[in-house]
């Protein structure tokens, strides 16, 4: 039986799709596939999430980086401005509510920094977990196996009693070498049919039958 649900932060919880902003931004696909690869899949990106490089140290060489292939406006516009992608998913948070109120643990796994982890820390979706771990903390990122055995750790939580899930495919596969359930996140409603399948409980008309199987105390 399942007892915890663990989702990603970026793209699950909260909007995260920086193509589709390079996009808003710059309409211009050889331009938006250059900018793409300083920014955000550059590996001072990555090693941002990672806590190996501080945002200020990380920006400084993108925007360096920029300057030489004379996109210095469009970096700065990226680097300014993808802070407001951030947006809270309303449906996420109607799901991660239900699941919460019917006993399961719900917990983060999420690559990402110091700086946007403090700013979603202040949201009041916060409190629904009962934990997690961020890749700035555990100095390792997706799909490294270590970060996903660190949550385990951290709390005790039985892998095979575990459903992870991530908009990355490649995230969600490899948690399943850790022997925690991968799930590939979509849109909340094929996300609801596949926890539906795995025997959760977390249609809007409670389930009597699975509440009464899973206690707040039984997940523990």
């Amino acid at each position: 039986m399942y007892k915890n649900i663990i989702f990603d932060l970026g793209g699950v919880v909260v909007d995260f799709n920086p193509r589709e902003f390079l996009v808003d931004h710059f309409m211009n696909e050889k331009l938006e596939d250059a900018l793409y690869a300083i920014t955000f899949a550059s590996e001072e990106w990555l090693q941002i999430d990672a806590g190996l490089l501080s945002r200020e140290e990380g920006e400084r060489i993108m925007r360096q980086k920029g300057e030489e292939m004379h996109r210095a406006f469009e970096v700065n516009v990226i680097l300014d401005d993808w802070y407001d992608m951030l947006r809270t998913k309303d449906d996420t948070l109607q799901l991660m509510k239900r699941l919460k109120k019917r006993g399961y643990g719900i917990f983060y796994l999420s690559n990402i920094s110091h700086d946007v982890l403090a700013m979603l820390r202040q949201r009041k979706f916060w409190k629904l977990f009962d934990g997690g771990v961020a890749s700035c903390e555990a100095r390792a990122t997706k799909p490294d196996p270590r970060i996903y055995q660190a949550l385990l750790k951290r709390y005790g939580l039985s892998a095979t009693e575990s459903i992870f899930v991530d908009d990355n495919k490649n995230n969600a596969l490899a948690a399943e070498q850790v022997s925690i359930t991968g799930v590939h996140f979509k849109n909340v409603r094929t996300l609801q049919r596949a926890l539906i399948a795995y025997g959760i409980d977390c249609e809007r008309k409670p389930n009597r039958n699975r509440i009464a199987a899973v206690s707040p105390t039984a997940r523990r």
